[in-house]
């Protein structure tokens, strides 16, 4: 592990990079593009998930080496990137938005706003809703019903509320989005994961029965966890995000033999015996309980939704707590670190930390090769 982050300090110092960054090792992310492609069961399509990938240049590179132009959107002004990045793009939203949002969308938004993106209803008011602003506007609306296939995090519950509806003039159904992001955290006490995803596909191809054959052209199940545990189910897709990155959040039995691609890079700013304020000997009494380390460094930035890996045995320590301008780190009392050395950390998911930085620095074949602009916030 060492002999890795040794590779990217001196990446980083040959780029002049002297502040925390976001490093994105390309050659890794290769790596777990083909895994993808070596264990997607036949017949599934990959919807690629930009909330986890808000970055058009890696999105790109991911959908180009799968052959993928179908992606899963979660918020406007992402969306407006995609659909301007990618004209072929066909884009399904995550979550059901506001019907306001909606509206602002298709009259602020290009044509494509209109005819590649498909919105998402949860219940039976937004699909009113949408029917009004379909009306309103003099136009059509494509839309997926979200399905509770176990998550319980809102959607139809049984396929008998979906065979009840009557669907407003203006709107068009192109199928389902179900979400298990759940199975993997099933003890095996009730079953596991394997039980609970035999369950979502059940329950999923229950509720596609309750669709027209004609409105069954988006199936999507899975998430990053999930997604290539599935195969020979009624869904046409999967959702895959953060799996590319593999984040700390991420480490589960569906996507082992995948390798972290992304890191977070800072400057270690000082080194030095460190000592809480106040008398010396309190500081001394909790070293020798083990509850402070007689060895520390202070980083450049700080406070991320990341898990330190190097310096190995660095850890922030409750005493001192977080920084978002200068964090503290305890080290082991062997641990050899001066000031201009890197410190690296693993974050523990992908959206919104990748975009924290501006920009993504990409390390391929021993050096930075270039600089891919996240989206922003927005």
């Amino acid at each position: 592990m060492s002999a890795y982050f040794a590779a990217l300090s001196q990446a980083l110092k040959a780029a002049d990079i002297f502040r925390p960054c976001l490093v994105l090792d390309r050659d890794r992310l290769d790596g777990n593009i083909t895994l993808v492609k070596d264990r997607l069961a036949p017949g599934l399509a990959v919807r690629l998930v930009d909330k986890s990938l808000p970055c058009v240049p890696l999105l790109s590179h991911i959908a180009k080496g799968l052959g993928t132009s179908r992606f899963m959107t979660f918020h406007p002004p992402v969306t407006q990137a995609v659909l301007d990045a990618f004209p072929e793009g066909n884009l399904l939203y995550g979550k059901p938005m506001p019907v306001g949002a909606a509206k602002a969308a298709l009259t602020r938004g290009g044509a494509g706003w209109w005819s590649r993106v498909c919105w998402l209803i949860d219940t039976p008011e937004r699909l009113a809703e949408y029917g009004g602003l379909a009306a309103a506007l003099d136009t059509e609306l494509r839309f997926a019903f979200e399905v509770d296939v176990g998550l319980h995090r809102g959607g139809f519950s049984s396929p008998g509320e979906i065979k009840a509806l009557t669907i407003p003039e203006r709107l068009h159904c192109e199928g389902i989005m179900a979400y298990e992001a759940h199975a993997p955290e099933i003890p095996g006490l009730f079953g596991g994961a394997e039980k609970a995803l035999k369950h979502a596909s059940a329950k999923a191809t229950e509720f596609v029965a309750a669709l027209d054959p004609d409105q069954r052209r988006t199936l999507n199940i899975g998430g990053s966890k999930t997604a290539l545990l599935h195969g020979g189910g009624v869904a046409n897709e999967v959702s895959i995000g953060s799996a590319f990155m593999l984040p700390k959040d991420f480490e589960t039995p569906g996507l082992n033999g995948f390798q972290p691609a992304a890191f977070i890079a800072t400057p270690i700013l000082k080194a030095l015996d460190p000592a809480l304020p106040g008398p010396s000997a309190v500081s001394r009494m909790l070293q020798a309980l083990g509850l402070f380390p007689r060895k520390g460094c202070y980083l450049y930035g700080g406070k991320w939704m990341a898990e330190p890996v190097f310096p190995e045995g660095m850890k922030p320590n409750g005493l001192i707590g977080l920084s978002s301008n200068q964090q503290f780190m305890g080290l082991p009392a062997g641990a050899e670190v001066a000031p201009g050395d890197y410190a690296f950390l693993r974050p523990t998911q992908s959206e919104a930390v990748l975009q924290h930085f501006g920009s993504i620095a990409v390390f391929s074949a021993g050096r930075i090769a270039e600089f891919w602009p996240a989206l922003p916030m927005g």
